[in-house]
């Protein structure tokens, strides 16, 4: 027969929690730290997450999800109405300037929808985008400032830019203009469209037979329905939809697409593999777990200390699962208050450890999330670890006969009939009895406490594991790079002989003195060719044109006996310095400089991870590149095969291409295959790449235009370089400008501390965790055996005896503890930071036993105070009383 005593049982429950509040306040500030614990974590990953997004959006150039790009009108027209499709935005890019006091600066000339113009951070804070049919235009501060023009509505202005390499010079009027943020890589310049089609139109441009595949086209940005969780998946189905597709530029129906990879949420949907699954389980786990052992201690306690209560309670008539019942409700109750309170002190702990962290980086927007998914989140998590932590306790307390309860001691009786010492017993075997009674409760106080080890491990060998030379070669090769500004613009113009290093700025570099060693890297000026098969080039440029234009452009390049394409190549020259900086991936580089000899290497490229992509290029070890050197071409008509011959004699609006007329060529073998570092190349692709050695270089291509000076200092001298070059390229030479290894030295620098910060602080938390359950097992303990301990008084041990054996307890946890720990490190370890090694290309795992060993006496410290805290408490009633108060 079922009884209603829903109401019966929720009335023990409150009227037990209101007869124990000592209890009560212990369990609400453990569920209130373990809730502070998930709470502050959660803030500060979701704070840095929407730091490093907002910061990934601007140097992306905006937020929208992603976007199809090079697109016909007709194309666009088909896309933007797909039902994935939450909001569409247009683009249409115009030119560039490149000239000063352009020259540093990134500016996109074209037009952007509103839609668009949001989402690239051109909202006006003066004025307002520009309006159809006039020659108007909207941009930001520092162009202002660049063109010397006062942020005033009205005011005219005159940009020349480059439209698809034809030079144009536009007048226009500002209509709106918002403030600079140096953050963003680009800056713009919003015309309309009317005026975009009209420069087109005036420079003799056409959309879709540009050069550079991309003036004049429509580029459509989109936020999608679903969000950021697979927006290259979302992508790619959109297009399915309407018969193209976006996985290979081979094959037909191919539009080009871009993924923004400011959200997180796409560049992990993009590297969800089983490792990094695996990862975020591990520490969602780890947060659970920790959290889990403080409840789980209180809880445990809590039922210990009124377990004769429970065994009464079964002596009446209430079942085990009205036991479990009674414990859950007491549960959820001291929920409702310790889960609020956490979730506000977690938020403001989490809100003041933030900006502590983000100060560290360079590459973080200052922001104190205040996400909903935090709260609700840590709620969720607080709960579940409360329900999981009390179930076992209520277990116990089901279980457990009312005779059993009446007798109940800590681990229960003591078992006799063993086999004896024939040593006797010392104070250190009892110590080791007393912890072998509840196991579970060892085991649980050592796991906590070993746990913060782990984790303070962890950090510091992750942080220690920051290589900075592999960090800082990724972006430079030396202590210094000299070159013409636009080398280091992004989409900047195409390197010329007027960005020549000249051998004054040369000079005036090296008068400074301290420089240890350097060289020059010489950049191709003069035009040169190579020869590929026809497959080859298609794979390559398919990328960038429909198989249309790429019919048109095979069908009008020349080609040798053989039947090989002429295609542009790039040349470098360098000298031993910058030669030494390369990668060989085989052969040998030493051929280069051997006297009178024809040797290249072969440029290939390589992943964010330093590996090589072998199909990068065509040429392999042993093979003979012939280069031609055009030294004069002739244009005609393909249309018609008139032939205007030079330059100067093409009419103006007239379909030409070239030939060469004039040529050497020149044979080289291939010595070594090898992979250039981005700060030493040409920082653009498009053609393929050769390495040969100054001298031969010089000879063969009839130029020396200087690209690149890359020199090395002293450390003295590096501070004092670095002044004199900021100083020379702002105010003396503000044609050139430089990189330097000490600017990306501080960046890793403050990566390094963000991630030291924040282990520490996890580390914190859950080694407060370790040392509150340490506190409760020596106070459980030494409480419930109160009258075990008296008796061991009144038979002769002295209260100094009884000190010791307790100190010998806490002592042995903290080495349990500390054993643990390192037992942790050395078989999780090298399996965790190989995975790390595969996430951050510049870790480099190096274990390291310094904070095992810092952390050890502090944890023999814990062992022999918390005991001889605990007893004093106890010690201050007399033998008489602590046996009678256990009777």
């Amino acid at each position: 027969m079922k009884v209603s005593n829903g109401k019966c049982i929720r009335t023990l429950s409150h009227r037990s929690l209101r007869a124990n509040r000592t209890r009560n306040i212990v369990a609400v500030l453990a569920i209130a730290l373990t809730t502070v614990l998930f709470t502050s974590l959660f803030t500060i990953a979701m704070s840095i997450n929407d730091g490093i997004q907002q910061n990934n959006f601007r140097q992306v150039g905006g937020f929208s999800h992603g976007g199809f790009k090079y697109l016909t009108e007709e194309q666009f027209d088909q896309l933007k109405d797909d039902p994935l499709i939450g909001q569409w935005g247009l683009r249409r890019f115009l030119g560039m300037p490149s000239e000063m006091p352009f020259n540093k600066s990134h500016v996109e000339i074209g037009w952007s929808d509103a839609n668009e113009a949001h989402w690239q951070f051109c909202d006006p804070v003066e004025g307002r985008l520009p309006q159809e049919g006039t020659n108007e235009a909207a941009t930001d501060t520092h162009v202002l400032e660049l063109l010397g023009v006062e942020p005033k509505l009205g005011e005219q202005f005159t940009v020349t830019f480059d439209v698809d390499g034809r030079t144009t010079t536009q007048t226009f009027t500002l209509c709106g203009w918002w403030e600079y943020d140096e953050a963003i890589v680009a800056n713009h310049i919003l015309i309309p469209e009317s005026r975009v089609d009209a420069v087109l139109a005036e420079t003799g441009v056409v959309p879709g037979q540009t050069t550079d595949g991309m003036t004049g086209s429509w580029n459509l940005d989109v936020m999608l329905k679903n969000g950021a969780r697979n927006i290259a998946g979302d992508l790619e189905e959109i297009l399915t939809n309407h018969g193209y597709q976006g996985q290979s530029s081979t094959q037909p129906g191919y539009i080009h697409t871009g993924v923004n990879w400011g959200y997180t949420g796409a560049q992990l949907s993009g590297s969800m593999d089983p490792t990094l699954l695996l990862a975020i389980g591990a520490i969602l786990l780890l947060i659970i777990f920790t959290g889990y052992l403080i409840i789980y201690n209180v809880f445990q306690i809590s039922v210990a200390n009124d377990i004769r209560f429970y065994g009464l309670l079964k002596t009446i008539g209430t079942t085990p699962r009205q036991l479990r019942r009674i414990i859950r409700h007491q549960a959820l109750a001291l929920s409702l208050v310790g889960i609020p309170l956490g979730l506000l002190l977690g938020w403001l702990v989490g809100g003041q450890l933030t900006p502590v962290i983000i100060r560290q980086l360079n590459a973080v927007s200052n922001v104190v999330s205040v996400n909903p998914a935090i709260f609700v989140a840590s709620a969720l998590f607080a709960l579940v670890t409360v329900l999981i932590s009390c179930r076992k306790p209520g277990r116990m307390a089901a279980r457990v006969s009312p005779i059993e309860a009446v007798r109940y001691a800590e681990g229960g009786a003591v078992r006799h009939g063993g086999k004896r010492n024939a040593k006797g017993v010392s104070l250190l075997s009892m110590a080791q009895a007393n912890l072998g009674r509840n196991r579970v409760k060892t085991a649980v106080t050592v796991l906590s406490l070993s746990l913060a080890v782990v984790l303070l491990t962890v950090t510091v060998t992750f942080t220690n594991g920051f290589d900075m030379d592999k960090y800082v070669s990724n972006f430079t090769a030396s202590d210094f790079i000299v070159a013409d500004a636009g080398q280091f613009q992004t989409g900047g113009d195409a390197y010329n002989s007027e960005m020549d290093v000249t051998e004054d700025v040369i000079s005036a570099i090296d008068a400074q003195g301290g420089i240890t060693d350097g060289g020059l890297v010489y950049g191709k000026t003069s035009s040169a060719l190579e020869f590929v098969t026809e497959e080859y080039y298609r794979s390559v440029w398919s990328k960038w044109n429909t198989p249309e234009q790429l019919d048109s452009k095979v069908h009008f390049m020349d080609r040798n006996e053989e039947g090989l394409l002429a295609d542009r190549v790039q040349l470098y020259g360098m000298e031993q310095f910058p030669l030494d900086h390369l990668t060989v991936l085989a052969g040998d580089l030493s051929k280069l400089n051997e006297p009178g000899g024809r040797y290249v290497a072969a440029v290939y490229s390589d992943d964010d991870y330093g590996q090589p992509e072998m199909d990068s290029h065509w040429a392999r070890l042993g093979d003979t590149v012939t280069l031609r050197y055009v030294e004069e071409y002739e244009y005609y008509n393909p249309d018609t095969g008139e032939i205007y011959g030079p330059w100067e004699n093409v009419p103006e609006g007239a379909n030409w291409v070239d030939r060469a007329v004039k040529y050497r060529d020149i044979e080289y073998e291939v010595a070594a295959l090898v992979t250039v570092p981005m700060a030493l190349s040409y920082r653009y692709y498009g053609a393929d790449e050769f390495i040969m050695n100054d001298q031969t270089f010089i000879q063969d291509t009839g130029t020396d235009s200087v690209m690149y000076y890359a020199f090395d200092t002293t450390d003295e001298a590096n501070p004092a370089m670095e002044s004199f070059l900021a100083d020379y390229t702002e105010n003396v030479n503000p044609q050139f400008d430089y990189e330097s290894k000490s600017t990306y030295a501080a960046e890793f620098e403050g990566m390094r501390s963000m991630f030291l910060l924040l282990g520490g602080a996890l580390s914190g938390i859950v080694g407060l965790v370790g040392v509150l359950n340490f506190f409760n097992a020596i106070l459980t303990g030494i409480i419930t055996r109160k009258r075990e301990l008296a008796v061991l008084q009144s038979i002769g041990m002295t209260g100094g005896q009884l000190k010791r054996m307790l100190v010998w307890e806490g002592l042995l946890y903290a080495l349990g503890s500390v054993l643990l720990a390192l037992v942790l490190a050395l078989v999780l370890g090298p399996i965790a930071f190989s995975a790390l090694q595969s996430m951050f290309w510049f870790f480099t795992y190096r274990f390291t036993l310094a904070p095992i060993l810092a952390t050890a006496p502090v944890f023999a410290l814990l062992g022999s105070l918390v005991p001889l805290a605990v007893y004093r408490s106890v010690a201050k009633h007399t033998i008489v009383e602590r046996l009678r108060d256990s009777e």
